[in-house]
């Protein structure tokens, strides 16, 4: 069977094929990435121009093909309307996020939760760490760095430094250092320099570099001077990474809700400019003649027309003998069905995978029925999930680090606390729905009272609420435990 093979393939003359050398240069680094997606979250159309047609001269066609990049003919001019979607979407996400946060509590050991909540206050921590997830949505990841400065409070300071300010040193896939960087100017030298705070396990180091990327000596900044590496003995971190997405394109990186929406965003502006650009060349004009042009009474010289109330085009008049000198009015014909749907067809492209319109306030479908909206939420839900699990890993790890410094700082014993992070809930059905649907099957026997109660209140009441709840309902229902009697009619169990 082999030689009859053998003697097909040479008749057919089939020949291996052999391994092409492919080189794809990759269009922009991770730094110039997080730059991109940073404009896009400030949403100034100046600045986007700016940003694309700086690109034109050094990357392909595709870039100088975008909306953005685009140049009119000579002597033209070209409107473009920024939507200011994605900072939408980017604030939308966090507003869900933080709306739904019940709280951070340290459960063991109760006594330190009250030093917590006043580290919390003095951090202003619910500020930043709305900041926190706005800079991981926009740029992939970052990194929560706890210091202390006496001069500026008697707590641990708590910051979030986003993506471009942020590199990480890996050692088998796990993170061992973490190094921020942080741009300070000296006047007298009109000079910048960039400081590399290098956070690693049981150690902290500080170097200072030139423009030119050279290492300096930290005297060469006036407040950095007195800056010496910190060591201590305890388990704990001052430095904590976060992100909610890994990327394709940089690994071991965290990938930016705008990845893969770019092109997305500048066909969303394309169309709305288009809309625009197509109201204002289809508005009404009206040819009057000459003879018939309102004029001024006074001078008697042709009334200039005013562009927003009495436009109006000069024409000859006819000087014929059976000719009337006429005023002409035209609407020029606009595809709005065409521009609509274009409108329509870019936002579900902008929004996939990330946010339902309905979420922002948009029904592109005129579904006004309560369950179809909710339908509409799902894809909502589960950005809001991935987002929540992440910070239900990072947060309790980080009031354990930070209460961990405050007690070394103080010379405490460092215990090993627990944190919990509470969420509410969101998109569900109506308390009227829940109550309806849970009594059926209450009913039929298919929940018990503890289910019941659960699913009904969830996270919006704590755990001895709802067990003292089970128990009032299951005393009102003559329910005992199991080998006890049930108590006489009219009596309630003990």
């Amino acid at each position: 069977m082999g030689v009859v093979k053998d003697l097909i393939k040479r008749w057919l003359d089939i020949r291996p094929a052999e391994d092409q050398h492919i080189t794809i240069d990759a269009d922009m680094t991770h730094q110039d990435s997080c730059f991109e997606y940073r404009l896009w979250y400030r949403g100034s159309a100046s600045e986007l121009e700016q940003f694309y047609k700086s690109l034109t001269t050094a990357f392909d066609d595709s870039i100088r093909a975008r909306f953005w990049a685009a140049v009119p003919s000579k002597g033209n001019k070209l409107r473009k309307i920024h939507s200011g979607l994605p900072g939408l979407m980017v604030d939308m996400i966090t507003s869900i996020i933080m709306s739904d946060l019940n709280g951070i509590k340290v459960t063991d050991p109760d006594a330190l939760d009250d030093t917590w909540q006043e580290i919390s206050k003095d951090n202003k921590f619910t500020d930043v760490l709305a900041d926190a997830i706005s800079d991981t949505l926009v740029e992939g990841d970052g990194a929560w760095k706890i210091s202390f400065d006496k001069n500026i409070s008697d707590y641990p300071i708590i910051e979030f430094y986003p993506a471009s300010r942020v590199k990480f040193e890996k050692k088998r896939g796990r993170v061992e250092k973490i190094i921020f960087t942080t741009r300070y100017y000296v006047e007298e030298k009109h000079k910048a320099y960039f400081l590399e705070e290098h956070y690693g396990k049981h150690r902290i180091d500080y170097v200072l570099f030139d423009e030119l990327g050279h290492e300096v000596a930290l005297s060469n900044v006036p407040e950095l001077r007195n800056l010496k590496p910190i060591t201590w003995e305890d388990d704990f971190v001052m430095a904590i990474p976060m992100m909610f997405y890994k990327s394709a394109k940089f690994k071991g990186r965290g990938r930016s809700i705008f990845d893969r929406k770019t092109d997305c965003f500048d066909a969303y502006d394309e169309a709305i400019s288009q809309w625009q650009d197509a109201l204002r060349l289809g508005r009404v004009k009206t040819y009057i003649p000459e003879t018939l042009i309102p004029r001024n009474p006074e001078t008697g010289a042709p009334i200039s027309p005013n562009a927003f109330d009495n436009q109006f085009i000069a024409i000859k008049g006819n000087a014929s003998e059976d000719a009337e000198d006429k005023i002409t009015v035209e609407a020029p014909a606009i595809n709005y069905e065409g521009l609509l749907q274009t409108y329509i067809n870019t936002l579900d492209m902008c929004l996939q995978g990330i946010l339902s319109p309905s979420t922002l306030g948009i029904d592109v479908k005129k579904l006004d029925n309560a369950e179809a909206q909710r339908e509409k939420e799902k894809v909502t839900l589960y950005t809001r999930n991935k987002i929540i699990d992440v910070l239900n890993d990072v947060l309790p790890d980080l009031v354990k680090n930070v209460l961990a410094v405050y007690a070394a700082l103080y010379d405490m014993a460092v215990e090993n606390t627990e944190a919990v992070v509470t969420f509410g809930e969101y998109a569900n059905p109506s308390f009227e729905a829940q109550v309806e649907t849970l009594g059926k099957a209450a009913s039929s026997n298919l929940m018990s009272t503890e289910t019941q109660v659960d699913e009904l209140w969830g996270d919006t009441k704590d755990e001895d609420w709802k067990k003292a709840e089970v128990e009032r309902i299951k005393i009102e229902k003559g329910i005992t435990q199991s080998g006890e009697e049930p108590p006489p009619p009219g009596e309630f169990a003990v």
